[in-house]
């Protein structure tokens, strides 16, 4: 990206009651000049004051009204100068404000580019640069937090002191190539190789959040399976909240998947729906009853729904296991257990609870072994720290690299352990953003959207 245009870009919403252009860059007072009208002009004068007036790009009394703040690099989002325009929102507005600012001497800003300029005039890190479009696409409050937590600089704090640790036994591996025949005050080679085997464990703990992130930014994939009429739709509407499936007494009332999000004990949930299985008795039920089982094959987690009322319940354990015996993540869900009585229930080799949707009983078992199967581990309170699938990779890199370093230094193999920890602190310092390749900070900042 090029960082010596001024840009600009709307970094709201579109539709809602407010709208805000933001522009940054060299020029920013100049281009912001050209469409603003008012009795004062935005500049180092009025800094950070919201001044009122209107935007017009031809002198029009009729101009959109509006608010106009300035605020002077270095010390803005972007580090550069950056002039905002709020105007009213909708569609039409704010558009018709954006080409005025693009017609004044602005570029259309690219997605995630007052990020970046942001992370390149060291506003911020890469991984708190990361954590900002992780703010914005949170999907839970634990998502929310843990991004805010890396906003913060919690992620970038950890992997710098590691870093550090290993610069400094490093400079001391160089210094001993450099002054051989000097008698000087070195450090024992065991207590760089007890720091080494430190960081590795503490590498390793960072590495083991990876499970977490991927799960709260990402979320997990859930399917509701089984035969018709068990009480999938039902479930699926108790866990939403709000009627999304059409409920009948009539089996195969779902003919296609049905796919909504949700949050279930703070982890984003991509819920499906599928048609009952069993034998089609028409094509469009059976082209349902297809997607249904490609949805399992696909999906993280299965709900398989039993009837624990029904008359048939070994054929239909005999059927479940045909669809999910290759599947690792199956929770068997016995329903309509108020129907039951007194009568026993198989034993299966899967976690299984015993709900009613339709009397709201066992739902918190459920969930209780929903949440067990999500996260393997107990998991009683929000992580400080869940790093990403990209830190994940390189924490492994650093700590591969690690081993061998320590064992050059027990042999006094100073070369040797110097390349090994060039290889983690270069990995390390490939999460914070020290060093990076262009065509990785591209991909980065190119799932951001526009504005941010």
């Amino acid at each position: 990206m090029n960082t010596e245009d001024t840009i600009g870009a709307i970094c709201t919403g579109i539709g809602g009651a407010i709208s805000i252009i933001r522009i940054s860059g060299p020029d920013s007072l100049r281009v912001a000049g050209r469409v603003w009208r008012g009795r004062a002009v935005p500049g180092n004068s009025n800094a950070r004051k919201m001044l009122l007036g209107r935007i017009s790009a031809d002198n029009d009394a009729d101009g959109e009204p509006a608010l106009a703040v300035y605020m002077p690099g270095p010390n803005s989002y972007t580090g550069d100068d950056i002039v905002e325009l709020h105007c009213h929102g909708g569609t039409l507005p704010v558009r018709r404000a954006l080409d005025a600012v693009i017609a004044a001497g602005a570029r259309l800003a690219e997605p995630g580019e007052f990020t970046f300029r942001a992370f390149v005039n060291g506003k911020m890190d890469l991984t708190q640069a990361e954590a900002v479009a992780d703010l914005i696409y949170a999907h839970s409050d634990m998502a929310l937090h843990l991004a805010e937590r890396q906003i913060a600089g919690a992620l970038k704090n950890q992997i710098n002191r590691r870093r550090e640790t290993l610069i400094d036994i490093l400079s001391e591996c160089e210094s001993r190539m450099d002054f051989t025949e000097e008698n000087l005050d070195w450090t024992d080679a065991d207590i760089f190789v007890e720091r080494i085997n430190t960081v590795c464990r503490e590498i390793d703990k960072l590495k083991a959040s990876g499970k977490e992130g991927v799960i709260l930014r990402n979320g997990i994939r859930v399917v509701l399976a089984g035969k018709p009429n068990v009480g999938k739709s039902s479930l699926l509407n108790l866990l939403l909240g709000y009627e999304r499936a059409i409920v009948t007494q009539l089996p195969g009332t779902t003919r296609d998947t049905l796919e909504e999000t949700a949050h279930i004990r703070n982890i984003p949930v991509r819920l499906t729906d599928t048609a009952g299985i069993r034998e089609a008795t028409d094509l469009i039920e059976g082209l349902g009853i297809d997607r249904s089982r490609k949805t399992i094959r696909e999906s993280q987690l299965v709900l398989w729904m039993l009837d624990a009322a029904s008359a048939t319940i070994s054929e239909d354990i005999e059927e479940m296991e045909k669809h999910i015996a290759e599947h690792r993540g199956v929770i068997a869900v016995w329903n309509k257990i108020d129907l039951a009585g007194n009568a026993p229930l198989p034993g299966l080799k899967y976690p299984a609870a015993r709900i009613s949707v339709t009397a709201g009983t066992g739902i918190n078992e459920l969930m209780d072994i929903f949440e067990q199967a999500v996260w393997g581990f107990p998991h009683t309170e929000e992580p400080e720290i869940a790093v990403s699938s990209r830190h994940a990779a390189l924490l492994e890199e650093a700590a591969a690299a690690l081993p061998e370093a320590a064992a050059r230094l027990k042999s006094a193999d100073w070369e040797l352990a110097a390349v090994h920890l060039r290889a983690a602190i270069t990995a390390l310092g490939s999460i914070t953003g020290e060093n990076i390749s262009p065509d990785i900070l591209e991909n980065i900042f190119s799932r951001f959207c526009i504005g941010k």
